[in-house]
């Protein structure tokens, strides 16, 4: 069994690289980058900056805010709203909320 499971007729987009505090990863173009970095393993996408808290991947619809990450060349974005292309550089949000 697999660690995540894909549906049945379905196919990834091609793998790509990208970076993440620049940690060098791959995921699959097209996912969006919060699907991307959970595959990855990244459990933590930036700290609050009231308590330092670890955020991630909460809503999945855009809402809360709370997996942003900093895009260069692009801004904070949400990452459960935002596509994965390849070569993207993210880094934690943690300045920019």
């Amino acid at each position: 069994m697999t660690k995540y499971r894909q549906i049945a007729g379905v196919q990834p987009g091609k793998s790509v690289a990208f970076t993440f505090n620049g940690l060098p990863l791959s995921g699959h173009e097209g996912d969006s980058i919060a699907a991307a970095l959970m595959r990855a393993g990244v459990t933590s996408q930036r700290h609050s900056s009231r308590d330092n808290a670890a955020r991630a991947y909460y809503c999945g619809m855009g809402q809360c805010w709370e997996c942003a990450v900093h895009i260069d060349g692009i801004g904070t974005v949400r990452s459960c709203m935002q596509r994965l292309a390849p070569d993207m550089v993210l880094a934690a949000a943690d300045k920019d909320l």
